[in-house]
């Protein structure tokens, strides 16, 4: 069976030389054993996960001063870590609010601390991003946080917020491992495996070895930051799978050329894609040109009762998952690393010869 072209937003494609290999190593790995039977205790596994942090550090350029964290959770467990860990009761943190994510992430730390909402683009319908020069910061925040993607409505920051001497926090899920970053302009990133990682179940979390002591008191033992740092993220038994596949996937990304190359790709998929919509009377995208995401590009049609029929000939055609989110409506195509050009070159194909049938 041939595959698809799947653009789900998560979780997501992953890349094929990966699939080979799990399939290989899941009835037999190192003799004998499935690769998810393999204790997260054994020297074989040891080397699994020391090797994964490895590779991870060696394509973000992560400073020494910086732990790498294995966590369960996804990221929307993040937004809980982040305030119990760099906040006491009474403290004040900012955030940016351009969308979904971040609504929730503003929501669940109101529950532990004061939220400044220093942007909001909700004006738009979270189609842009405020300037930065209009951004409301506190004067005593313990931390900035920001969502540098929007899954959902493919939403994007192309710089990375000044946050003077203020730990700067980020959920990179939908872009992480998608183009170089400067880590050390960050006091933590966090990021859910199910987009350009790994299958769903595991977490990571680059934070700043100075900001690993900060944590509350009677924080639960799974929620403490210092408790993974100090076990090698290792405290109950991990995801071992998952982490095994991550491994791949860092392998498998840094024999392509590493995060240069995959930028170069990844803009050029974006690219040709908005061309595509921007050339059409047919589709159009809302979000403003300066803040459009390379990874989710949303996108409407000129007449939404023919919804249906799109998504039904794009899956007989093998492009699969186009639909857009319950929340927004009409289509969505998410092309993270895995997504081969090949893919956006179909959908392109398709759209356009669905524009001529139905215009």
């Amino acid at each position: 069976m041939s595959r698809v072209f799947n653009f789900s937003a998560g979780p997501a494609v992953l890349p094929e030389a990966v699939l080979k290999q799990v399939r290989e190593d899941i009835p037999d790995w190192h003799g004998g054993m499935s690769v998810m039977e393999v204790s997260h205790r054994s020297k074989e596994f040891i080397a699994v996960a020391e090797t994964a942090e490895q590779d991870l550090r060696d394509l973000l350029s992560i400073p020494d001063d910086y732990a790498v964290l294995f966590v369960q959770g996804g990221a929307t467990m993040q937004f809980s870590m982040v305030p119990l860990n760099l906040t006491g009761p009474g403290d004040t943190v900012d955030y940016v609010q351009t969308g979904a994510w971040s609504k929730k992430a503003i929501a669940e730390a109101r529950r532990f601390c004061n939220v400044n909402v220093v942007a909001d683009s909700s004006d738009s319908n979270f189609c842009h991003i405020p300037p930065e020069s209009d951004w409301r910061l506190s004067e005593d925040a313990a931390y900035l946080h920001y969502t540098p993607n929007e899954t959902i409505g493919g939403v994007e920051f192309h710089y990375v917020p000044d946050s003077g001497e203020v730990p700067l926090v980020a959920d990179l899920s939908s872009t992480i491992l998608s183009r170089p970053i400067d880590v050390s302009r960050f006091g933590i990133l966090y990021a859910g495996a199910q987009k350009n990682i790994a299958p769903a179940g595991i977490t990571v979390v680059v934070v700043r070895k100075d900001l690993l002591s900060r944590e509350r008191e009677q924080v639960p033992t799974l929620l403490t930051y210092k408790v993974y740092a100090e076990s090698g993220s290792m405290i109950n038994t991990p995801p071992t799978f998952t982490w095994y596949v991550a491994g791949l996937v860092f392998k498998h990304l840094k024999a392509q050329g590493g995060l240069e190359a995959v930028a170069e790709r990844n803009a050029r998929k974006a690219a040709k894609l908005y061309e595509a919509i921007d050339s059409s009377s047919y589709y159009s995208n809302p979000v403003s040109k300066d803040a459009r995401s390379w990874m989710n590009v949303p996108f409407v049609l000129r007449d939404p009762s023919a919804d249906a029929k799109f998504l039904s000939e794009a899956d007989a055609a093998g492009l699969r998952n186009l639909k857009g989110h319950r929340s927004v409506g009409g289509m969505r195509a998410s092309i993270y690393n895995a997504m081969p050009e090949e893919g956006v070159d179909r959908l392109i194909e398709f759209m356009r010869d669905f524009e001529l049938a139905n215009a």
